[in-house]
């Protein structure tokens, strides 16, 4: 038996690359498609094939395309790179040199046009051009149901397909067929939200219903543990962005998405096929530093993972993530999320006060000094997300695919508002270490990386069960020990030292400090349970892409208005940034109050200090922004289309 399927992108679809990659016009016919319009589909045969080109297009992992110049964020991340790693720039998470992105200091305005904006439609032509011709196959088959299971994987895709959509536009139009120059349908207007999600929910409930169970499907084909999961991902998203966004008029159907949600996670753990993946040492970096199938070093955490052979099919994620930290486009993690780890024993860096005497956690060391030890005492992932001076990247010289503090001392995060002096920055002087794997073969391959990229993870089904039963207020403490503790256990959290750090519903820690951000921030409350379970999910997901859709579906965009800041810059650490310590054992670049580092009154790190329509780190925020516009010319060939309220529409 096998325990995990794959999406092996190399070998099964590489011959699809060189037929559809310059698919980029809605109207463009696509070589299959010109194909299948005479006899192709009349095979059974001929559908898997067909339907091996939607991989690469959906499932592309930490590649768009195959290089640097070529992998721009999609659907609008602005970041070169890959989507996985550098999704969190576009949240609170993760802070870029130099000025914020446009859409987050609020200067962005509706494009011209653009294919980079979400609204793009080739790829569900494709799908649905497959689900009105695959019927042609019946006459392959001893039984018509025979064919239900490559229908359900072209539903599988529809529904990712348009989920993307729904989230970035919220009212889209719905497409039941592939449409041509002469369908009526190409000018449709848009289809409201409600309908459109159901029909989504349907799409997917057929995908899990008809797709090939695990243990009979061929390695590369999703299956249906896979299927579930992107239920499990809808679900919860439409449930509470229903339920939090009250003026949808959509509140009284949330629950039903979260029902389904909590059906589709409770599927995928009965099969026990799962597990987290668990090491003596530093469990959780390691879970995202292989290269080929992650099962052969015993992986049974990834559900769905994209994996590369080097030669059809690659990418560059880690030689750009390396030199992210040393010569190229930089990015640091904010205070905000340092803040929100716990400490070790179960509880927050703040457990009493109010804001200006907060009472510390005994095991929090505060900000001072110049050894991060702000670090230390703390929920283990965070020093496996961020690295420590002395530990991980701090030690290890771009490209040297080594980790050796002998031979090179500590080579400390270079801080900085931007680029300066040929080099690039960390900004906020907290250097993410996650995802970095030190493989000099790796690093050397350029663009013809191997490391995988895992798509869904086990870890994130035990955070949905947990969210989705808070939500419905069917969470018990049972469901905590399979969930949330579970996690934690991995992390390396000693529940025998610090037994308060399993979290009971009798149990909550009191978190003064971020009471009082969603208190003033959000026009909902939100309870202590549900609070820690929104930490557990940002710790455990951090700089794996999920935190700006988790900030619109809770309706907290207004979190961006929290100041944005970076490490303390202590009168020790200016010693250190100095300039004069330029070789081991401390190796440090000159950064200077003034000129590459602005602080706030209470020595804390401001980024984009240059930025003007930043004031004092705080980014702003309308709510406008829970969805984005459809660009001018889209609306201009088709005069049914509305514009997303409050952005700028053409003259009609």
């Amino acid at each position: 038996m096998k325990s995990i399927q794959y999406n092996v992108l190399a070998g099964l679809v590489a011959g699809f690359f060189l037929l559809s990659a310059c698919n980029d016009d809605f109207m463009q016919r696509d070589p299959l498609v010109e194909l299948a319009e005479g006899s192709f589909l009349k095979n059974e045969g001929d559908l898997p094939y067909y339907l091996n080109q939607l991989y690469a297009k959906y499932l592309f992992g930490h590649r768009i395309q195959d290089s640097w110049a070529q992998g721009r964020m999609v659907p609008f991340y602005e970041f070169m790179g890959s989507p996985i790693v550098y999704g969190d720039a576009f949240s609170d998470n993760m802070v870029k040199s130099g000025n914020a992105f446009t859409r987050l200091n609020g200067t962005w305005r509706t494009p011209q046009s653009g294919n980079n904006e979400g609204w793009r439609w080739e790829n569900l032509r494709l799908v649905n051009y497959f689900l009105r011709n695959y019927r042609m196959a019946e006459g392959s088959v001893n039984d018509p149901n025979e064919l239900n299971k490559w229908a359900a994987e072209a539903y599988f895709f529809k529904a990712m397909d348009y989920y993307e959509k729904v989230w970035i536009f919220g009212d889209v139009p719905w497409y039941t067929y592939d449409l041509n120059l002469e369908s009526p349908e190409l000018y449709a207007p848009r289809t409201p939200r409600g309908q459109v999600m159901d029909s989504v929910l349907w799409c997917i409930n057929y995908a899990v219903e008809n797709i090939q169970d695990h243990n009979g499907n061929p390695v590369g084909r999703v299956n249906r543990d896979m299927a579930n999961f992107l239920k499990a991902r809808i679900c919860l998203f439409e449930g509470t962005f229903r339920k939090y966004h009250t003026g949808l008029g959509l509140t009284s159907s949330a629950n039903k998405y979260l029902e389904e949600c909590v059906t589709a996670c409770e599927a995928i753990m009965a099969t026990n096929r799962y597990q987290l993946y668990d090491t003596e040492t530093d469990p959780y970096w390691k879970l995202f530093t292989f290269k080929q199938t992650p099962d052969k070093d015993g992986h049974k955490e990834a559900i769905l993972a994209s994996v590369y052979d080097g030669v059809n099919v690659t990418h560059a994620m880690q030689r750009y993530h390396e030199q992210n930290n040393s010569n190229r486009v930089s990015k640091g993690a904010s205070r905000s999320l340092v803040d929100e780890y716990l400490c070790e024993d179960g509880r927050p860096i703040y457990i009493g006060g109010t804001e200006g005497s907060y009472t510390a956690n005994p095991l929090f060391k505060g900000y001072d000094g110049d050894d991060w030890r702000e670090l230390d005492s703390r929920d283990p992932r965070l020093r496996q997300t961020i690295a420590r001076p002395g530990e991980y990247v701090t030690i290890s010289p771009v490209g040297s695919g080594e980790m050796n503090r002998e031979k090179y001392g500590i080579l400390y995060p270079t801080v900085g508002y931007s680029d300066h002096s040929g080099r690039s920055t960390t900004v906020t002087g907290y250097q993410f270490i996650k995802h970095l794997m030190f493989d000099k073969t790796e690093y050397d391959a350029t663009t013809t990386g191997q490391q995988t990229a895992i798509l869904f993870r086990y870890a994130e089904v035990l955070l949905m069960l947990a969210e989705a039963k808070a939500e419905l207020g069917t969470l018990a403490n049972g469901d905590l020990d399979r969930t949330v503790n579970e996690l934690r256990r991995r992390a390396g959290f000693d529940f025998t030292r610090y037994p308060d750090a399993k979290l009971t519903l009798q149990n909550i820690p009191a978190d003064p400090r971020l009471d009082k951000i969603y208190a003033e921030k959000l026009d909902y409350p939100v309870s202590p349970i549900l609070r820690e379970i929104r930490r557990e999910r940002r710790v455990e997901l951090a700089m794996e892409g999920y935190r700006y859709q988790d900030m619109m579906r809770w309706k907290a965009g207004n979190l961006f208005t929290v100041p944005v800041r970076g490490m303390k810059f202590t009168t020790e650490k200016q010693a250190l940034y100095n300039g004069t310590n330029t070789q081991a054992p401390k190796t440090a670049q000159k950064a200077v109050i003034g000129t590459e580092v602005w602080v706030d009154s209470d020595g804390f790190i401001i980024p984009y200090p240059r930025d003007p329509n930043v004031v004092n780190g705080v980014l702003p925020w309308n709510d406008r922004r829970y969805y984005w516009p459809i660009t001018l010319d889209e609306l201009s060939a088709n005069k049914t289309l509305t514009q997303t309220p409050d952005w700028e529409d053409i003259t009609r």
